[in-house]
Formats: structure tokens, C-alpha cells, sequence
């Protein structure tokens, strides 16, 4: 939660088809059934065919406006490394990165044009030293057997950050904008990435 309703500003980076969009739609109703004011803004690209993905999102006592100005995001979740990359200017020094151990290799990579970055965590690192976390989501995704949901593995992560905050309430909103067959898989889902962050600097 934010401190003394002090306005929190969040950035969601990936490409499309990996759930951005829903993964804001479960972190903005679980802030609103808490009491927050909240605002968000999204940015589809060329969603359908592998582009990029953003979304801004904000929340606190009273929120004005959705749009976080570049420098000034508390957290960056990305769920593709170079999408994060892409991003890491918008991140405040004392920013938290949870991080997508994914890549996803954008045309121009495909086609030799350009070379896919190496050593992203590293440099997250450097500037954002102990405040980076790397998850593996998808790994976790796979392993449990539906790929999809590597998306709620990053929400429950994030949900580390929020102490005042009980994980049940992360999953009835899970389960309300949900169907139900997906319900207990996400739960998994959402229950692993709670459980790959250890005692974080909220």
C-alpha cells in the first residue's frame, strides 16, 4: 500500500499474448477493493504480432492522473527482458524491478539485424543493485502445466511488496475476474511466485 496515501506509480512492460493487460486488471482491482484510488493507461502497440506492451499504473489516496512521467516508477514488472530493458530509464534510483526470465526475440533480431542484449539482469544490477529480482516464470508456468499463466506467477511475486495485503485477497480477485476452470491453476500459479520472493525491501 502507499504510505500516508502517498501516489505509487507501477510499470508494466512485456509484448503481446503474455498477459500484461490482465496481470494490471488483477493488481487494479485488488488496490480498489482495498480503498485506493487507482488509474491506469495502456499502450497495445502492435499487441497481436509480438509488439510491445505497456502499461502505466497508479494508485493511492487520490490519483489525477494515469500517465507515470519517465524517472519516476516505484516498481518496473517486466515479463520479457528486453522489454524491461527497453524501460529502465522510467525506473526511480530506488526503484524494484521484478523481472521475466524470458526473452522473445523481436523481428529485427530474427533477421540479424540487430543483437539481442546480453547480460540484462547484470545491468539492472548496476544501477539498481540488492532492489532487482529475477523470476522464472515461465519455468514455473511450464512446470505446472499451462504456460499462460506465467503472467499471475510476476503477480505473486509483486504481491511481496504489499505486506498489508493477505494473500487471500490476491486470490478471490483471482478468481473473480477469472472463469472458473482456470481458478486453481492460476492459484498455484499466483501461490509460486509469492513464494520466490523472500522478505523483500518493501
Amino acid at each position: 500500500m502507499s504510505d500516508n496515501g502517498e501516489t505509487k506509480n507501477i510499470f508494466l512492460s512485456g509484448v503481446g499474448g503474455q498477459g500484461t493487460i490482465l496481470a494490471s486488471n488483477i493488481l487494479g482491482q485488488v488496490l480498489l477493493e482495498a480503498g485506493c484510488d487507482v488509474k491506469k493507461a495502456e499502450v497495445h502497440g502492435m499487441a497481436q504480432r509480438g509488439g510491445d506492451v505497456t502499461t502505466h499504473f497508479r494508485y493511492g489516496k487520490k490519483v489525477y492522473s494515469p500517465l507515470i512521467k519517465e524517472g519516476d516508477a516505484d516498481f518496473l514488472v517486466s515479463f520479457e527482458l528486453l522489454e524491461a530493458l527497453r524501460y529502465i530509464n522510467w525506473v526511480k534510483p530506488e526503484g524494484k524491478i521484478i523481472l521475466n526470465n524470458h526473452t522473445i526475440l523481436p523481428p529485427a533480431v530474427n533477421l540479424g539485424k540487430m543483437e539481442y542484449p546480453a547480460d540484462i539482469e547484470e545491468t539492472f544490477k548496476k544501477h539498481f543493485k540488492e532492489n532487482v529480482w529475477m523470476v522464472n516464470g515461465r519455468d514455473i508456468a511450464r512446470e505446472l502445466g499451462y504456460i499462460q499463466v506465467a503472467n499471475v506467477v510476476l503477480i505473486g511475486a509483486l504481491s511481496n511488496f504489499f505486506p498489508d495485503l493477505e494473500a487471500g485477497q490476491w486470490i478471490d480477485v483471482l478468481k473473480d475476474i477469472l472463469p472458473s476452470r482456470l481458478h486453481e491453476i492460476n492459484v498455484q500459479a499466483f501461490q509460486e511466485g509469492r513464494d520466490v520472493i523472500k522478505a523483500p525491501n518493501a
